[in-house]
C-alpha cells in the first residue's frame, strides 16, 4: 500500500539518491545520469526494498508507470518511473530498473509499495510473460482470454509476418495450369510495349549533342 514519505528527502541529486539507496540495501547500485530521467539499476532480489526506500527516504512517492524491455538472450529489463509529487526537491523524476533472466523471468510484486503497480504488473505479465510473485490477481488485463503468447516479446511471431498459403483462388497464370497471366498494369506515363522499344536507338544523338552543334541552316 502506498504511503507518504516518512522522512524528508535526504539528498537533492541523483548521485546522492544512489548513495542513499546503496547504503540502505547494502549492495552496489548503478547510476546513469546521462539518461533523462536519471536511471538507477538494482539487483532483482532488492527490487521491492529499493522501491520502498525511494518512496520513504527520497520522496519519490508516486509510481507513474512500470513496464519491461526484451533484450533477447540477454534477458529483460523491468523499469519503473517514480516521481516526487508531495515532497519538494530537485529530483522529481527517476527511473529504477532491474535485470531478469530470459528463462522464466519473475519478480516479487510491488503492490505492497504502490497499489497502482497492480495494473502495470498485469500488463507487463501479459505482454512480456514476466511473473510477479505475490500479486493478488495476476491475470491478463488487455488481451482476450483466448490469446496465446506475449506480443511484446522479440520471439513473438506477428500474424502479418507469418507465411501462410492463400486460401482462395490464385491469380491467372499463378496456378500452374497453363492459363495466361493477367495483363500487368503500367504506371501512369509509361507507354505500353506495343508502342515500341523504350530505349533510344544508339545512333540517335542526345539532347546535349544537338544543342552543342547549334541549329541547322
Amino acid at each position: 500500500m502506498a504511503a507518504e514519505a516518512t522522512e524528508p528527502p535526504a539528498t537533492a541529486d541523483a548521485a546522492g539518491i544512489r548513495d542513499l539507496l546503496a547504503a540502505a540495501l547494502g549492495v552496489e547500485v548503478w547510476l546513469d545520469e546521462d539518461s533523462y530521467p536519471a536511471t538507477l539499476e538494482v539487483p532483482a532480489e532488492e527490487w521491492v526494498q529499493a522501491l520502498t526506500t525511494l518512496r520513504d527516504r527520497a520522496g519519490l512517492d508516486y509510481l507513474d508507470w512500470m513496464s519491461a524491455v526484451d533484450h533477447g538472450e540477454d534477458g529483460f529489463h523491468v523499469v519503473a518511473h517514480l516521481a516526487a509529487v508531495g515532497t519538494p526537491g530537485s529530483v522529481t523524476h527517476l527511473l529504477v530498473r532491474t535485470t531478469l533472466s530470459a528463462l522464466a523471468p519473475s519478480l516479487p510484486t510491488a503492490t505492497g509499495v504502490f497499489r497502482g503497480a497492480a495494473w502495470h504488473e498485469r500488463e507487463t505479465y501479459e505482454m512480456f510473460g514476466i511473473g510477479f510473485e505475490g500479486h493478488p490477481h495476476l491475470v491478463p488485463l488487455l488481451l482476450p482470454d483466448a490469446f496465446e503468447g506475449h506480443p511484446l516479446r522479440k520471439d513473438f511471431v506477428l500474424a502479418a509476418r507469418a507465411a501462410k498459403p492463400w486460401p482462395g483462388a490464385k491469380e491467372p497464370g499463378e496456378s500452374g495450369d497453363g492459363a495466361p497471366g493477367r495483363r500487368r498494369m503500367q504506371p501512369p506515363g509509361v507507354p505500353d510495349a506495343a508502342w515500341g522499344p523504350r530505349e533510344l536507338p544508339a545512333t540517335r544523338p542526345s539532347v546535349a549533342d544537338s544543342t552543342a552543334e547549334g541549329p541547322s541552316s
